[in-house]
């Protein structure tokens, strides 16, 4: 499958992060504009830009942890994380998954 997808993991409370609002904008002539705009399923998981939708260039994921911690009753220090990550191939599959907790987190790309 070629595609974007995440994985959210809360390592705080050892299990997936359900609902965690996502946005994901791809780069176009100096601004950015909404791919996908949803939330993660109860496994924490997300496809953002389906096989075959998938075009070259900078994107940029924003995960919305501010609302996820407080829906947990949790403070956080991050209301946001964003990473921005570059697709050079079109052709190949990109997994961002993010490890989070109220005071961190962690990105890489996965498999």
């Amino acid at each position: 499958m070629k595609a974007i997808t995440t994985h959210i993991l809360d390592t705080a409370q050892g299990k997936p992060a359900s609902g965690v609002g996502i946005l994901l904008e791809r780069e176009s002539e100096g601004r950015y504009e909404t791919i996908f705009r949803g939330s993660t399923n109860d496994d924490g998981r997300a496809t953002l830009v389906e096989q075959g939708a998938l075009e070259a260039g900078v994107y940029r994921v924003t995960f919305d942890t501010g609302r996820y911690h407080a829906g947990q009753g949790t403070k956080g220090f991050y209301p946001r994380v964003q990473v921005d990550f570059v697709v050079e191939d079109a052709t190949q599959h990109y997994h961002v998954p993010l490890l989070v907790s109220p005071y961190g987190f962690s990105t890489y790309r996965g498999s």
